[in-house]
This record gives C-alpha cells, sequence and structure tokens, in this order.
C-alpha cells in the first residue's frame, strides 16, 4: 500500500463550529511552545503559542466528531492501526513574532505513545495571514497543504514537515496526534 503524503477532508466542522473552537483555544492559558535540540530550547526551531484541550467530560463532542475524521481518513488513506487520539494542541502563529515551526517530525522517543497520524484543522481564514504555510518534503518534493478554513490535513507522523515563517497576520490551528501500537 502506497502512504499519500497527506490527505484532506473538508466537511467535518461547519463555520460556526470552527468559530467555537477558536474561541475556546483562544479562552485556554496560552504559552510559548519548547521544543529543544540538544537539551536547550532553541527558538530557531519553533515560535509559536499552544494550549491544551483535554478529553474532559465538556469537550467529549469535540473528541468523538474528531475520532470519527480520524477513523475515515485512516481508512481510506492510511490503513494504520490507532487506538487512541492524544489531548489536542491548539496552536496560533502571530506575525508579530515571527511565528514558524522548522523541519520536524511528529513520532520519536520522547511521545508518549507511537504516533502514527497526525492532523491540522485551519481554524483561520487563509486571508488572515500571510506566509505560514503547512508543507511537507517527500524525496526532493515539497508539497504544500492547503489553506481552506475547515480543512482537516492528516499525515503520517513520520513525514518530515514544517510551518514557514507567518509574515503577517494570525494562524490558528488544532493539532491532532492519533496513536497506536508500536509498528511491527
Amino acid at each position: 500500500m502506497a502512504i499519500n503524503t497527506f490527505a484532506v477532508c473538508d466537511d467535518v466542522f461547519a463555520p460556526q463550529e470552527l468559530d467555537g473552537l477558536a474561541q475556546l483555544g483562544d479562552r485556554l492559558v496560552q504559552r510559548r511552545a519548547q521544543v529543544t535540540a540538544q537539551g536547550q530550547h532553541d527558538p530557531a526551531l519553533r515560535i509559536t503559542q499552544v494550549a491544551w484541550i483535554t478529553p474532559e467530560p465538556e469537550h467529549r463532542e469535540l473528541f468523538a466528531r474528531i475520532g470519527t475524521a480520524v477513523r475515515r481518513l485512516n481508512a481510506q488513506f492510511f490503513g494504520f492501526d490507532i487506538t487512541e487520539l492524544e489531548p489536542l494542541q491548539y496552536t496560533v502563529y502571530h506575525g508579530a513574532e515571527g511565528g514558524h515551526y522548522g523541519w520536524h517530525v511528529d513520532a520519536g522517543p520522547n511521545t508518549p505513545a507511537p504516533r502514527k497520524l497526525s492532523l491540522s484543522i485551519q481554524l483561520s481564514e487563509p486571508g488572515a495571514y500571510a506566509g505560514c504555510d503547512l508543507q511537507f518534503q517527500s524525496g526532493p518534493k515539497i508539497d504544500t497543504a492547503p489553506r481552506t478554513r475547515g480543512a482537516v490535513i492528516a499525515f503520517p507522523s513520520f513525514f518530515l514537515h514544517r510551518v514557514t515563517p507567518i509574515l503577517s497576520g494570525t494562524r490558528k490551528a488544532l493539532v491532532v496526534w492519533a496513536n497506536g501500537p508500536q509498528f511491527r
């Protein structure tokens, strides 16, 4: 089975629901994301603000909707053995801060369980910011994900990806990781 670089689903959330997700994220305590290289915080790797949405009872419906989208995209495009979702990461890139996230993978020895599928849910309108593209490295080729508001972009967690520097405005996204047993 060939694995796609990324897959997109556009019909998971209505515009009013996307507004509600952004409002939920904006009400949370946001902190500057900390990414380390050799044990030291390295702002050259990432500048973003993040907050966490946990699977508490008031978020049960949100996790169920995202879980349905994960299962649908996974069955159609990837075929991984997925058993759970991690807490959701509300991520904000501000133009004034030079927000970005350099080339990285979401899987590795420091993740809580084997991450298999990563998703980015676009909460901002494409015209609300310049730059800040989600891109994937596939050999010598770089693929850019769509910026459509509401797009749920799914990709294998072990694929190299980045978010290019934001030039102006603000980009908001909800990041999801789906985990499962070790690959065999």
